[in-house]
């Protein structure tokens, strides 16, 4: 709200939403981008994402450590949640790991968007695309400094590869790529890494599969491109919604089946301690192989030969369940605050849960409840609904056990 950083006046609510997006790393947007906000307006914008993305925790820990700061034991056991260590002697090196490892997956990024855009665009025109670009792909935010997102690039293999493969590398989690660096060996992967490399591989095969099977014949998406250009549309599209928010196509001229398969993509997200959300992709997999298991009476499901424990399951079921239920509560509110078709509001309200960012159109004309109701969302996706389950339930003692009840299931 305050001078030069808009070309336009906005008010305090749009002001309110575009922050939340920001930092929540969602990108949806009440006003456009590029044309409303100048560089300065931008750069705020993109600070905003590099925080919200990279996590307050990891920028709290370094800046503490660096002012000579020391870490109280509590304030070491949140850290370890943030961060899911179980070594509190490694926590710092951690978010070390983190910073570095992201400036240096962004100067890369950074370096080639920016040889890119040098092909057509002043030199401050290309660098600036190219920062704004590589900080809200790598941070999964998907803000784009055009109306229509990516659409004018849909057939470029540059921008698809370099702009996917930030959001992959961010969504994958910062862990598993840490892990990855210090063992460089497959066996010597933990359990967690294992299963989000191999999870994230067989998503985005089958969602491209989907994806093209299902478009193929649209003329309003793949059917009006060339081969080429349908290729990278379909790569793009397909694993766009794992929490990234960019788009190639028109999002509102999807079939029903491909909106729905968004949904759900929007609904998972990506992996635990990374720049997405959404419920993650290991918490997708717990529940599925949970129900694999006591569909064939196996009291101990496993994976890559390790026992799920029952606490696991529990959190991953608890998680879900907060989930769905936060966005029915949001979806049927959206359906009284806003005048749109029903499939417009689910998708919106999964995307901002999911701060993913993608939109049928319904952003620009969302209401001031509306608004509000979607900034409760990001936020809520962002901070992840069990941890402010975890904030407002009461912990308490269990002194008495009560005997097994029957209760008919199904």
């Amino acid at each position: 709200m305050l001078p030069g950083m808009t070309t336009q006046p906005i008010s305090w609510i749009q002001s309110l939403f575009t922050a939340t997006s920001a930092v929540t790393v969602t990108g949806l947007v009440v006003v456009d981008t590029g044309t409303v906000f100048t560089t300065l307006g931008l750069t705020v914008i993109a600070l905003l994402i590099q925080i919200g993305g990279l996590g307050l925790m990891t920028f709290a820990v370094v800046t503490l450590i660096a002012l000579g700061g020391k870490i109280s034991f509590i304030q070491q056991s949140a850290i370890k949640e943030a961060f899911n260590q179980t070594d509190l002697s490694t926590l710092v090196s951690t978010a070390k790991s983190v910073l570095i490892f992201a400036f240096v997956i962004e100067l890369v990024g950074f370096i080639i968007l920016s040889m890119f855009w040098l092909q057509t665009k002043t030199w401050s025109e290309a660098l600036f695309h190219a920062f704004f670009y590589t900080i809200s792909a790598f941070n999964n935010a998907g803000f784009a400094l055009n109306e229509d997102s990516l659409s004018s690039y849909v057939g470029s293999p540059t921008i698809n590869l370099t702009i996917t493969g930030l959001f992959i590398i961010g969504g994958l989690g910062f862990s598993v790529w840490i892990e990855l660096l210090k063992k460089r060996k497959w066996q010597g992967l933990s359990v967690y890494s294992k299963v989000m490399i191999l999870g994230t591989v067989v998503v985005n095969v089958i969602a491209v599969v989907l994806f093209y099977i299902i478009e193929e014949d649209n003329p309003n998406t793949l059917g009006s491109l060339d081969g080429v250009s349908a290729f990278w549309a379909t790569w793009f599209q397909a694993v766009t919604p794992r929490t990234a928010g960019f788009n190639t196509l028109a999002i509102s001229e999807l079939e029903n089946a491909s909106t729905f398969l968004m949904l759900l993509l929007m609904f998972v997200g990506g992996g635990s301690m990374s720049t997405a959300s959404g419920i993650k992709l290991v918490t997708f997999i717990v529940l599925i192989l949970s129900a694999y298991s006591y569909l064939k009476r196996d009291p101990s499901p496993t994976l890559c030969g390790r026992a799920i424990s029952s606490e696991t399951r529990n959190k991953a079921l608890a998680l879900t369940l907060i989930s769905t239920g936060v966005s029915w509560v949001a979806i049927f509110l959206l359906l009284i605050t806003e005048d749109a078709p029903f499939l417009d509001v689910a998708f919106e309200a999964i995307s901002a849960l999911g701060t993913v960012g993608l939109s049928r159109g319904l952003t620009g004309d969302l209401s001031n409840i509306g608004e509000l109701i979607i900034i409760i969302l990001m936020y809520m996706g962002r901070l992840g609904p069990l941890t402010l389950a975890y904030f407002l339930a009461s912990p308490r003692n269990v002194r008495v056990l009560y005997p097994n009840g029957t209760l008919t299931i199904g």
